[in-house]
C-alpha cells in the first residue's frame, strides 16, 4: 500500500484535528491535546485488528493458537516451554493458556510432558505439524503485515517506532492492565 492510495487533501485533512477543534468551541477550555492522538490510534488499531482477523482465517488458524504457538517458537530450540513461562510471555491468564494448550495438542500442533527443569512444572513443546505451521503462518503475516506499511519510509518507520515505544511505557506506566499478546 503506498500513499498513492490516498488522495493528499485526505491525509492533510486530519479528521481527528476537526472533532479536536469541534471540542474546543462545544467545551472551551476542555483538555483536547490527546483526540489527534488516541483517535487515529483507536482507529488504526481497530484497521490492523480486523485485517489480522481476516488474514489468519485466510491461513487457517486463529489469534489465540498463533499466540501460543508463536510464543514457544521464539523461545528456540527444543521449542519447549513451561506452562508458567508461556503464562508469563503471553500476559493471559493460565486458565486461557490451559485452554489454548488443550486445543492445540487436540490438533496435533503441541505435546505437554514432565519438564526437565521442574518435577512440578508442565513442559509444551511444539509438535513437526505446530513447527511447519508457525513458521509458514508468521512469514505469510509478516510478508502481509510488512506491506500494510510499506507506504512509510525507513526513517518514518522508525520514528513511529521510538514514538509508540515511548508512549506505550507511558501508558503502561499510568495504566493498570497490561498490553495482551504479541503474535
Amino acid at each position: 500500500m503506498s500513499n498513492d492510495s490516498y488522495p493528499l487533501e485526505a491525509i492533510l485533512r486530519r479528521p481527528a484535528a476537526d472533532i479536536a477543534e469541534a471540542w474546543q468551541r462545544e467545551l472551551p477550555g476542555a483538555r483536547t491535546e490527546s483526540i489527534e492522538v488516541i483517535t487515529p490510534a483507536w482507529r488504526i488499531a481497530k484497521l490492523l485488528a480486523d485485517d489480522r482477523r481476516r488474514t489468519l482465517a485466510e491461513l487457517g488458524i486463529d489469534p489465540s493458537t498463533l499466540d501460543l504457538l508463536s510464543v514457544i517458537r521464539r523461545a528456540g530450540p527444543p521449542y519447549e516451554l513451561t506452562t508458567r513461562e508461556i503464562t508469563r510471555r503471553t500476559l493471559v491468564t493460565a486458565g486461557a493458556v490451559s485452554q489454548r494448550i488443550a486445543r492445540a495438542e487436540q490438533a496435533g500442533l503441541v505435546e505437554r510432558a514432565p519438564s526437565p527443569v521442574s518435577r512440578r512444572a508442565v513442559a509444551v513443546k511444539l509438535t513437526e505439524a505446530g513447527h511447519t505451521l508457525i513458521e509458514r503462518t508468521v512469514r505469510r503475516l509478516l510478508e502481509h503485515e510488512a506491506d500494510l506499511i510499506g507506504g512509510l519510509t525507513r526513517a518514518e518507520r522508525t520514528t513511529l517506532t521510538g514514538l509508540l515505544a515511548k508512549l506505550e511505557a507511558t501508558l503502561h506506566s499510568r495504566t493498570s492492565s497490561p498490553a495482551g499478546g504479541d503474535g
